[in-house]
Formats: structure tokens, sequence, C-alpha cells
């Protein structure tokens, strides 16, 4: 029957399969996570209320680690696990009843990140909990997540489509490599700009405009010619991303956006995926860079669009408090060179 199915249709339906089963797996996943979590907790409860401390305890931990891994060989039971499930219940033992609910059905390996990296901050442990339990985030999209420093720079969704136009798992990872906003003070412009003399300058710049988009990408080059039936396309600046393994169109604007913008990167983005696109790689990806936006006019614009754009806006000055840090940085890394993030 699917030879008589558009191909659109098709790929809903493939789509919603995925998201069916992603789910599935979710619950299941969540289930035994929730199952582990207790008996880490009640072990690391077991060991507080025994108090058996590092100083003198070190003997019945490696004792007791011994003895279990006879009896449960396939679980993680080492001396320095069982410390850790300790500290794991001394660190939420009187936390606040929603934060412990969160952190109990996280893999225990994304427990462990959250504590080293956040120790007592409550407030971007229970983030990133959520975001792991309701995106199903594995280690490497939280510890993306924490370098990109999500908890203080969130993404409104209304900014773009990803949701609707991408397998679930790829848009739960597009939405996190890409902001809603950038800061391009590093052109050291101060003065509203010619689109050409704005990505004259990008590309100049090139590395640190990688580094202020994230890791994994891979700079291809600017206004990159797509050919088809007889006419010429531009794409403004062109990249591929090692994560998402997809080609990511860039369209810069010195102005605010406007509905037609849509139209035309997702132009761009037929083009991309009709002539550049390998069988291996995922569906291209487009952005819109603009001085400013309205969330409101961005989401209705991308609302029945067909191919996954998100638009961001960008500050061309740097502010205050930024700066000082960005100029403490370069003090710091006087005479090295700065290294370009380009993998995943």
């Amino acid at each position: 029957m699917t030879d008589k199915i558009q191909e659109s249709e098709y790929d809903a339906i493939l789509r919603q399969a995925v998201a069916v089963i992603d789910r599935t797996k979710s619950m299941v996943a969540t289930t035994m996570c929730a199952a582990i979590g207790t008996a880490h907790w009640e072990i690391g409860k077991l060991l507080h209320d025994r108090k058996v401390e590092s100083k003198h305890g070190s003997g019945v931990v490696n004792r007791l680690s011994y003895d279990l891994k006879q009896r449960y060989p396939q679980m993680g039971v080492s001396p320095r696990n069982l410390w850790d499930m300790k500290k794991f219940y001394e660190r939420f033992c009187n936390s606040d009843p929603k934060l412990r609910q969160a952190v109990a059905v996280l893999p225990w390996g994304h427990i462990l990140t959250l504590m080293r990296k956040f120790g007592e901050d409550d407030n971007a442990i229970l983030y990133y909990a959520q975001e792991i339990i309701s995106k199903g985030w594995n280690r490497e999209l939280l510890s993306s997540a924490i370098s990109l420093k999500m908890h203080i720079m969130k993404i409104d969704p209304s900014d773009n489509n990803f949701q609707q136009t991408l397998p679930a798992t790829q848009a739960m990872f597009a939405n996190e490599v890409f902001r809603s906003g950038y800061n391009l003070g590093f052109l050291g412009v101060k003065d509203p700009i010619l689109e050409t003399e704005l990505e004259t300058r990008l590309v100049e710049k090139v590395k640190q405009f990688l580094l202020e988009l994230g890791r994994g990408f891979t700079y291809i080059g600017n206004q990159y010619v797509l050919e088809y039936n007889g006419k010429r396309s531009k794409v403004d600046m062109l990249f591929f991303h090692r994560g998402l393994h997809c080609l990511v169109a860039i369209d810069l604007k010195i102005g605010e956006f406007k509905p037609e913008y849509a139209g035309k990167m997702n132009y761009y983005l037929s083009l991309l995926d009709r002539l550049e696109r390998r069988d291996d790689e995922n569906r291209s990806i487009g952005i819109i860079l603009c001085a400013e936006k309205d969330r409101v006019e961005v989401e209705l614009a991308l609302e029945d669009m067909g191919k996954p754009i998100g638009v961001a806006d960008y500050q061309l000055i740097v502010p205050q408090e930024e700066l000082k840090k960005v100029v403490a940085e370069e003090v710091e890394a006087f005479g090295k060179e700065l290294p370009i993030r380009s993998e995943s």
C-alpha cells in the first residue's frame, strides 16, 4: 500500500510511529530507573543511618561491595558507587519533595552528573531533572545542555517548529542545539550595518561564530549556490552539524523578522534536501537570524511550514557584565590560540 501513499503522508505516519515507540521506551526506562533509584536511596540511607564514614568505614564499604557483587554481579555496587549512594541520600533527604521525586526517576549516571556539576543548586538540578524526564535526554545531551547553560537561557518553543517537522528524538536535540538568541558582540559592531557586511564579518570570524553556535558545527561556506530548474539560489551560510547529522542553512537579516522570510527558508531547505542531502543524512534545518522578532508572528509564520525552521535574534553589542567576563577570559588565555569546538 505504501506505493499508493504520497511521500509526505508516509513521513507523517513514520514520525508518529517513531514517537509512539520512543514514548513507550521512555516509560519502560523511567520505571526501571525509579526501581534502581529506590535501591540506591535505601542503601545510601542505610550507610547514613549506620554512620559509616569514609575516614573509618572504608573497610566496611569494601567488604559490603565484595559481598553484594557475589550476589548481584550485574549491579553497580563498587565501593565508589556505594559511597555515591550515601552522598545521594544525604544530598536530597532534606530537599523539597518535588525535587526528590524528580531526581528519584533519573538514571544513576545522570544523578551523579547533576550532583557533581551543581552541588547545592536545587533550582538547576530540578530544571535538568524535569528536562531529562520530559525529553529523554541521554548523558551526552545532558552534558551538552549543561555546557550551553540551558537552565539560565531557556529556549521558547514558539521560536521554531522542530516538534512538528522532525522525528521526536531529533527535534529534542535540535531544541538543545539552537538558541533563541545569539550574541555577536565579538564582531565589533556598534551601529546597524548591511547584511552583506554582517555576513562578511561572520565569515571572517567563523571560529567565533562556531563557538557561539555551540558544539558540533562544521562550516561549509557562505553564499552557497543551489541551482535547480535553470535558476540559482544562494544560502547566506551553510553548516553541517555532526550530532544532528544534517545540513544547517542560516539566513541573515539586519532588520526585524518578516513572515515571508520563513517561506524563503522553506524553499532553500527543499533545494538542499533535493540537491545536497545524502541518503544517510537527516532533513536539513534552517535558522533565520534577525535583529528582532515578535514571537507571536514567528509562531504564526511557522505554523504550517513543512520544513524544520527556527528563528533567532542577535545582539550586536556585548552586555557590560558579559564583556568583563570575555576580557578576563582573554587575559587568562593570552598567548594561546582559541580552539574550535567542532566536535560533538
